[in-house]
């Protein structure tokens, strides 16, 4: 009975040993919690996208217990978001500018084609090793979905070749953006006009392979009041936040390539 109950004594006693010094380690090195930090890392939407500039929400949160951020940096939480961290932190709300990703393209196979069947893995980011993707355009939306894949509030769709955005469900978290191999979407203003092109090829060259391609005829920018359109490398751009939304360059483009978002 000994030889079974020395041994069993022996591993309790060490485990006991083990955890009470485990507890006095604990409490000895345990890292202070900031309660404001906390306090404002519930409150933000923990998407931890980093379009406020920081590594994610827990990042974003405890520079703003330190004083060190601004509010009004986290386009997923919005106002709302805002005006909660402003009651718990004592300082000012701050307005949420409202901004939605755009896919500069309207590459479907309506108006364009592919130069080659792609059978690899279904990954935008795969085929773009292969020849630069699939379409035609060798500037166009590749259409396989890795910006759909990252977009957690469901907003981007791809139907027919291409991307689009749904802006009612776009939070403006950026993940799209950055995710995208040929660097296609941007996050603009909402209410304001984008261009859905990114050809920077001569006209002739873009209507080849695309009926949906800018040909830098520059009537948009001579109809813009505010001279937030430019054409750069034979395509059209607008800044957003020169654009106020009249719609004019809407109503010139030969092409129905700029649209009002």
């Amino acid at each position: 009975m000994s030889d079974i109950l020395i041994p069993i004594l022996i591993v309790a006693g060490v485990g006991l040993i083990a955890g009470v010094g485990l507890a006095v380690a604990s409490a000895l090195m345990a890292v202070p919690v900031n309660e404001k930090e906390q306090a404002v890392l519930e409150v933000l939407p923990g998407a931890n996208c980093g379009a406020c500039g920081y590594s994610g929400c827990s990042g974003y949160a405890a520079a703003l217990a330190a004083g060190e951020a601004e509010n009004g940096l986290c386009a997923p939480g919005g106002a709302k978001v805002s005006q909660e961290i402003a009651d718990l932190l004592g300082i000012a709300a701050a307005d949420v500018e409202r901004k939605v990703a755009v896919v500069h393209c309207l590459g479907t196979y309506d108006n364009t084609s592919d130069k080659l069947e792609y059978q690899g893995v279904n990954s935008c980011a795969a085929a773009m090793q292969l020849y630069g993707g699939l379409a035609s355009c060798a500037f166009g939306c590749i259409g396989l979905g890795d910006c759909a894949s990252v977009c957690e509030y469901g907003a981007i769709s791809t139907c027919n070749g291409v991307a689009s955005v749904n802006r009612d469900l776009c939070v403006g978290c950026s993940k799209c953006v950055r995710t995208c191999p040929k660097g296609i979407i941007s996050l603009e203003k909402l209410g304001t006009a984008a261009v859905f092109c990114s050809s920077r090829v001569k006209g002739g060259e873009t209507r080849k392979v695309c009926k949906a391609g800018c040909i830098g005829c520059m009537k948009c920018t001579k109809v813009c009041g505010t001279g937030a359109i430019t054409v750069t490398d034979f395509c059209a751009s607008i800044d957003s936040s020169k654009c106020t939304g009249c719609g004019k360059c809407t109503e010139v483009c030969p092409a129905k390539i700029v649209k009002l978002r």
